[in-house]
């Protein structure tokens, strides 16, 4: 008779907390899904989304988002439906399951990266709105954007770090003997 296999406490946290995670994001992710394409295929709705970009001086990520924004909810579904899937294989401890999560973690790090990007061409596109709306007399909104451009790279970092140290205890020796092949 073979040994039972020791179990991480590690493994089965993160699976469980990332099975709720991903979980509770495809459900929102189905309603969201449902309600575009029920309550959004208005024809307002349509001219309003065909408008929208071509606003001036609009960011070409926020104008790509406006004439894609159907693929993007759609993306984070099948995205919630993929972590679901590998956390469940995680917590049953197969091989390839922890594979795509380590892969899965990776790919968070570098969305962190890039929405750091995202978020500061945004910034300049909001701020500079706000600037000038502060030349007719509204308040100056300096702070308020290095208050909230520090918090946000404080968590970018925070997360990164996160999913990297998660990676790397998944590829340690300890945690893959516990997976089979």
């Amino acid at each position: 008779m073979s040994e039972l296999k020791q179990r991480s406490t590690f493994v089965t946290v993160v699976a469980w907390i990332f099975i709720a995670l991903s979980g509770f994001g495809a459900l929102v992710g189905i309603l969201q899904n449902i309600m575009l394409q029920t309550v959004l295929r208005s024809e307002e709705f349509g001219q309003a989304m065909q408008a929208a970009p071509s606003q001036p001086d609009l960011p070409p990520f926020v104008t790509f988002m406006f004439e894609n924004f159907q693929w993007f909810f759609l993306v984070a579904l099948l995205a919630n439906m993929v972590m679901l899937v590998v956390s469940i294989g995680l917590l049953k401890r197969r091989n390839w399951a922890r594979l795509c999560f380590i892969g899965l973690m990776i790919l968070s790090i570098l969305w962190q990266v890039a929405g750091l990007a995202i978020q500061a061409t945004m910034f300049s596109f909001v701020h500079d709105q706000f600037a000038a709306a502060q030349a007719q007399g509204a308040p100056d909104m300096t702070l308020f954007f290095v208050v909230m451009a520090v918090v946000c790279v404080v968590f970018a970092l925070a997360f990164g770090a996160l999913f990297g140290w998660i990676a790397w205890k998944l590829a340690s020796k300890p945690i893959a003997a516990e997976f089979g092949r």
